[in-house]
């Protein structure tokens, strides 16, 4: 069993190197985010390929920021990023796809949607003792004096 001061340790060590690699990501898709758009700008057209593959990285961003805001990252967010990455798929390599991949990559999206639809219920339905505190620290105090 670690030492509590080395546990600290090795945990404040774990954080750096988290925040490094987030840090990390975020720059990169901002870069990314920069490189697609010179190539619209310069190809002088957009397509939907090339929004759906913005929103990814907007998506990235969104959830490098709400780990960073809050320290938990949501299953939910990387389904929703899988999502449009398969979307974007099929809308980009359509012309080449047989029909039993575009049916796969189809299945693929429904199965992740409804994975999607679990978590969201399952959230609601038992939620998580830390939500249920936070629910009531936020929830206006009522008064019960007659």
């Amino acid at each position: 069993m670690l030492h509590p001061l080395a546990a600290n340790y090795s945990r404040r060590i774990l954080y750096v190197f988290e925040g490094a690699g987030l840090i990390v990501i975020a720059i990169a898709t901002i870069f990314a985010g920069y490189q697609e758009t010179m190539s619209m700008i310069n190809a002088a057209r957009v397509t939907l390929a090339d929004l759906l593959l913005m929103f990814l990285y907007l998506e990235i961003l969104t959830m490098v920021g709400l780990y960073f805001e809050s320290g938990k990252l949501p299953v939910r967010f990387p389904l929703y990023i899988a999502m449009v990455a398969m979307a974007r798929y099929v809308i980009v390599d359509i012309k080449e796809m047989d029909n039993l991949r575009l049916l796969g990559v189809s299945a693929s999206i429904v199965l992740i949607a409804v994975a999607v639809l679990v978590i969201r219920y399952g959230h609601v339905r038992y939620p998580y003792l830390e939500d249920l505190e936070e629910l009531e620290e936020a929830a206006p105090h009522k008064n019960h004096s007659p």
